[in-house]
């Protein structure tokens, strides 16, 4: 979701910078207006359009592990829909602001209400006028026309006329629209100048109607003073002192050439651009295993194995390669463990009398070929999790701290819930040199649940790193998450 509101505000910035560099100060108000309200409309639909023919594949970094790694750890954390025990303060800070906002909308409609009821109400074939006492105020609000009683002692008719323009054109309705996407999005400040941008080519509209009947009348109306009016956000102020010289600026200007409207065309590039962009989408986080059906060929020795693939195994391989793997773990003599593919590939473990010393990965996708890493469950000195330093067992006290931080920021997809998706993403990541985690990969049945867990192992601390021979080293860790339904 976060996602989806930074790209709706990006794309809302690019069709407004669009808009202050080529459009606004042309002439062709309708367009304008259609313009923006489109826009907006589309910066909130964009980033759900995934059209095929432009689906792009982005890379994601593409590290092999050995099968062996992802069973290393026995634990397992089952979490559940009802576990979500984190307190979501943003979603409770962005409710607040829509009450809020909510709020002062409604005592807006109040004010115009209070109004009414208070005005002296005369009703025409067109519109509704209604007069208020001791006041100047002059604006319109769907089809009434509020005008001070100073006003209506003066000439009124153009501010009646332009009035009128509002309210058959329907411009309340698009104040209306933006009001709520201001509820909705409070905290963007786009939807503010959105509307601000709306409410100018309301007057533009307006004006440039009214002038074609009485243009001397109505620059003299303009530049005779400056009107009251309700500081309200969706009404149509026949004045607002801000934009006194816009709007005179606009009736003096030239009616701007058709040729000019060949600049809306600037929209196809921008938007094919976010569509490339939103149908775009990363490679699997891993490919699905295959069996192989050939027969595979294992030559076993007290010490070495084969197989044909070793990112892609028969069950029969697996096997081998685990019974290899826990020959390793046990052993009690300085050795050196290898399995071999076919395609010169090799995992080389070694080992001395306490056991697995380190595990080399040599292949040509790797990120940490011929570089020193030994699996948590075997490493001398385990990272460190922050808050462990002084445990008796770091080990434990790394695990159970683990589990703490998945069940403290475990947040159940409501859409995997409403798809009665569950069931067990096994995560394996790198414990940096650093400290930092790295080299992230998932098997699950569902990405919505694979980005749940990326996104609770994306917070994870800086740690200690762990020391193999009093030499740091890279740690592997895996946990299984099971993730159930109630």
């Amino acid at each position: 979701m976060i996602q989806y509101i930074l790209e709706g505000i990006a794309f809302q910035l690019l069709f407004l910078i669009i808009y202050d560099l080529f459009l606004k100060k042309e002439t062709f108000f309708q367009w304008n207006r259609v313009y923006l309200i489109g826009t907006y409309v589309l910066s909130m639909v964009l980033p759900w359009v995934k059209i095929e023919a432009l689906k792009t594949k982005v890379s994601n970094e593409s590290i092999f592990y050995p099968e062996f790694l992802w069973n290393l750890n026995d634990a397992e954390l089952v979490v559940n829909a009802s576990q979500q025990t984190e307190v979501s303060w943003v979603l409770i800070f962005f409710l607040s602001g829509i009450a809020i906002a909510t709020l002062l909308f409604v005592y807006k409609l109040i004010q115009i209400f209070s109004l009414k009821k208070k005005g002296d109400v005369h009703y025409f074939n067109d519109y509704t006028r209604v007069v208020i006492k001791n006041s100047e105020i002059a604006f319109s609000y769907f089809k009434s026309i509020f005008l001070g009683d100073k006003v209506v002692l003066k000439e009124h008719n153009s501010v009646i006329a332009h009035e009128l323009v509002h309210i058959q054109q329907g411009h309340s309705y698009d104040l209306i629209f933006f009001e709520i996407l201001r509820i909705l999005n409070w905290f963007n400040p786009l939807v503010y100048v959105y509307q601000s941008r709306i409410s100018e080519v309301h007057e533009f509209i307006a004006d440039s109607i009214v002038v074609k009947t009485n243009k001397k009348e109505h620059y003299q109306l303009l530049l005779s003073q400056v009107f009251q009016t309700q500081h309200i956000s969706f009404i149509n102020p026949f004045f607002k002192s801000s934009l006194i010289k816009k709007r005179i600026v606009m009736l003096q200007k030239s009616k701007s050439k058709k040729v000019f409207q060949l600049k809306y065309l600037v929209l196809i590039p921008l938007i094919s651009g976010m569509l490339v962009y939103t149908s775009c989408e990363g490679e699997s986080k891993i490919e699905a295993e295959t069996e192989i059906t050939e027969t595979s060929l294992i030559v076993a020795s007290s010490k070495t194995i084969e197989v044909n693939d070793l990112e892609n195994q028969s069950e029969e391989e697996k096997k081998e390669m685990n019974a290899l793997v826990e020959k390793a773990k046990n052993a009690k003599e300085t050795a050196i463990y290898t399995i071999n593919d076919k395609n010169g590939k090799y995992i080389e473990i070694k080992t001395d009398e306490t056991g697995i010393v380190s595990v080399d990965v040599h292949t040509s996708e790797t990120d940490y070929d011929n570089e020193l890493s030994v699996p948590f469950g075997v490493v001398e000195e385990v990272p460190v999790f922050p808050g462990c330093e002084d445990a008796e067992d770091k080990r434990a006290c790394f695990q159970k701290a683990m589990y703490k931080h998945i069940s403290k920021n475990f947040k159940y997809p409501e859409e995997a819930q409403e798809q009665g998706i569950q069931g067990k993403v096994n995560l394996l990541f790198i414990i940096q040199e650093d400290g930092s985690i790295g080299g992230l990969k998932m098997r699950g049945p569902s990405p919505l649940l694979e980005d749940e867990a990326s996104r609770i192992i994306s917070k994870l601390p800086i740690m200690t790193p762990g020391k193999q021979k009093g030499k740091i080293v890279k740690v592997p860790f895996s946990i299984p998450i099971t993730f159930k339904l109630k």
